[in-house]
C-alpha cells in the first residue's frame, strides 16, 4: 500500500498563492493516478484536480481551472498543487488521493488511498 502525506497548507490572503505537496511512501508513485480533493466546513468533499500516472494529462474542476496547477515528480514520489489567485471560497481541508486501478475519475469513492489533509484558509 501507498501512504500519502500532505503539506504546505496555511493562511493566505485573497489573490495570494500556496503550493501543496503530497509525498508518497511505501510504493512507487508512478503506479497511481493522483488527485486533489477539498472539503469545506459543512460541505461534501469535492474534486479539485487529477493527473495521469505519467503526468501527461491533467483535469480540473471548473472552479479552479486557470488558477490551480497539478503536477507530479515520480522520481521524488511527490504530487503538487500550485494554487494561485486564491479566493476565500478556496478555504477548505485539501486531501490528496491515489488509485492504482482507475484511469481517470473525479469521484472520491473511486480513490482507495488518502492522506490526512492539510488546511488552507484564504482571508478576504
Amino acid at each position: 500500500q501507498v501512504q500519502l502525506a500532505e503539506s504546505g497548507g496555511g493562511l493566505a490572503q485573497a489573490g495570494g498563492s500556496l503550493r501543496l505537496s503530497c509525498a508518497a511512501s511505501g510504493r512507487t508513485l508512478s503506479r497511481y493516478v493522483m488527485a486533489w480533493f477539498r472539503q469545506a466546513p459543512g460541505k461534501e468533499r469535492e474534486f479539485v484536480a487529477a493527473i495521469a500516472r505519467s503526468g501527461t494529462s491533467t483535469y480540473y474542476a471548473d472552479s479552479v481551472k486557470g488558477r490551480f496547477t497539478i503536477s507530479r515528480d515520480n522520481n521524488k514520489n511527490t504530487v503538487y498543487l500550485q494554487m494561485n489567485n486564491l479566493k476565500p471560497e478556496d478555504t477548505a481541508v485539501y486531501y490528496c488521493a491515489g488509485d492504482d486501478i482507475i484511469v481517470r475519475s473525479t469521484r472520491a469513492s473511486q480513490y482507495d488511498y488518502w492522506g490526512q489533509g492539510t488546511r488552507v484558509t484564504v482571508s478576504s
